[in-house]
């Protein structure tokens, strides 16, 4: 038998075997890419430095607590305001002149890109709520772009404040001079479901993150928002 005969002999054989392989990598691409729940982050799961010693070893229920704060329009903002809504949350302080304007700009970001889904807003709280009252809020969100709909910008009560950051958004570190209620803001984004729990930190200085941020809400709406 000639090499050319051996070769016919098998054309077909190998004609299905390719179609085969073809097919099965096209599963396995698929498999491979189908969408994930994100993870739901625990106080357990967070460096201890960002959260507060009473909840430093919970590991499951863990949500974000009602709150009541003051937008930059004089409104009460409450757990109410983001009902049914996926967020994303940040500590911030319109005289920082390190991070904050990096966050702040990447915020704006994400607000062009959600600007069209009502499902999706923006809460950014300060830190130092003697200096940011409704007016400098105001006018800090006149000169970064904030609309109104999409995003608050916060402010209050300092205690109420520093237990958010540190009991529910496990956002912050504590100052280390002993101060009642002072904390160190970070430059976590945090992504907050419908349910109210944390499914994802991001760095807001990073453009990388800011993608994967918006990558995630994707995922989030894909399941539903929580």
């Amino acid at each position: 038998m000639s090499f050319l005969s051996f070769f016919k002999g098998y054309k077909n054989f190998g004609i299905f075997f390719f179609v085969l392989c073809v097919v099965i990598i096209t599963i396995i691409y698929n498999v491979l890419n189908v969408k994930q729940p994100l993870p739901i982050y625990q106080p357990g799961m967070v460096s201890e430095e960002l959260v507060d010693s009473t909840i430093q070893y919970k590991l499951k229920y863990h949500k974000i607590a009602d709150f009541s704060l003051i937008n930059q329009n004089g409104e009460t903002i409450t757990q109410d305001t983001y009902k049914d809504k996926i967020y994303i949350s940040d500590f911030f302080f319109t005289t920082c002149q390190t991070i904050c304007p990096i966050m702040t700009d990447h915020m704006a970001i994400i607000q062009q890109e959600i600007i069209n889904d009502n499902d999706i807003m923006l809460l950014s709280h300060t830190v130092t709520p003697k200096i940011d009252t409704v007016a400098q809020l105001k006018k800090y969100a006149l000169e970064k772009g904030v609309i109104d709909r999409k995003w608050n910008l916060v402010t209050g009560d300092k205690k109420q404040i520093y237990e958010l950051a540190r009991k529910s958004y496990l956002a912050v570190k504590t100052d280390g001079n002993g101060d009642e209620y002072d904390m160190i803001h970070t430059e976590n984004f945090m992504l907050i479901d419908k349910k109210r729990q944390i499914r994802g930190f991001y760095d807001g200085t990073k453009p990388e993150d800011i993608e994967q941020i918006l990558e995630d809400i994707e995922t989030l709406k894909y399941f539903g928002g929580s």
